[in-house]
């Protein structure tokens, strides 16, 4: 007959923790259903996948994500290893579900650059999405490039033309035409491709990185929206250096996450010229101290008008973007 010890005589748990001093360090290239692709540092040509394991607590992990690792590290869909620590974040992507929802999700981590990739036609350009992308670029630290696809369908005089003033880089393509400008621009960075269903994500990926094998899917002719063809995030390494995360295609960026104060670094030749605006100054109304500092020639009236245009984009709907 067993007997249970009397309270107080069990053994009392220690508070000391594994230290994991001989774990892998590794990246996080895919998420799916609380298991992760963990690409090893030390060896580009293992990928391993693992769990959180319990001392990471409530920290979330993402793709982009450098983590350490222990357990199995041998690879192989049988092996499976655990995340014990997630490395201090230097960017993070983020959006919200809706301009009423104020929970961020997370839409990777780690990156510089975001692409935002733009049809020219078949489907037609939404400038509401390039104008959220660029408040979310801007808020997160990442440098914006706009990525203009399927010039062979229609020329990209008028979209360029909206987006001079804010100095953002250009790409143009065609199907089936030269990429070398653009896999210039992405070399040695971690960029996030972004953009409407159908716009050729998948197409420019599996382009840039011979053996990606991502689905591509057709605009349907009545609507003009693409299909989704990627279903989740993944991080795929470029042949010549660098990353690139394909995203699912997105049909709406809420930005009601986004602080004006953060926002308004991005914008350093209009920022002096909010020291004088009211307390709670929205930026876009006739007591707003900006317009007098344009007015005055401390900054081109354009970037202001960009300025704004960014800003009422926080609080649009999101139906059509």
């Amino acid at each position: 007959m067993r007997v249970r010890p009397g309270r107080g005589k069990s053994r009392p748990r220690s508070k000391v923790r594994p230290g994991h001093g001989d774990a892998a360090e590794g990246l996080v290239t895919a998420v799916d259903r609380g298991r992760f692709t963990v690409e090893l540092v030390d060896q580009s040509d293992r990928e391993v996948y693992a769990v959180k394991a319990r001392e990471l607590g409530r920290k979330g992990v993402v793709v982009g994500d450098r983590v350490s690792l222990v357990g199995d590290l041998a690879g192989g869909t049988d092996a499976l290893a655990r995340i014990v620590r997630r490395r201090p974040r230097t960017s993070v992507l983020h959006r919200s579900a809706d301009d009423t929802d104020t929970d961020e999700r997370i839409i990777v981590a780690n990156a510089d650059q975001l692409a935002i990739v733009v049809a020219l036609a078949n489907p037609e350009p939404r400038t509401r999405l390039i104008d959220r992308a660029l408040v979310a670029a801007f808020d997160g630290g990442l440098r914006p490039l706009l990525v203009l696809t399927k010039s062979d369908l229609a020329g990209d005089e008028a979209l360029r033309a909206t987006y001079d003033s804010f100095g953002v880089p250009f790409v143009v393509t065609r199907r089936g035409g030269d990429l070398s400008e653009l896999a210039a621009l992405l070399r040695s960075h971690e960029t996030v491709l972004i953009g409407h269903s159908g716009v050729g994500k998948s197409t420019l990926v599996n382009a840039l990185v011979p053996d990606a094998t991502r689905s591509t899917g057709h605009v349907n002719e009545v609507t003009g929206r693409g299909r989704h063809t990627s279903t989740s995030a993944i991080a795929l390494r470029l042949p010549e250096g660098g990353w690139v995360v394909d995203t699912p295609g997105i049909r709406s960026f809420g930005l009601a996450h986004v602080d004006l104060a953060r926002f308004m670094r991005a914008f350093p030749d209009l920022e002096p010229g909010t020291e004088e605006c009211p307390r709670g100054c929205s930026h876009d109304d006739e007591h707003c101290a900006l317009d007098r500092w344009v007015a005055d020639g401390n900054a081109d009236p354009e970037r202001l008008e960009s300025l704004r245009r960014l800003l009422s984009s926080r609080t649009t709907g999101d139906d059509d973007q």
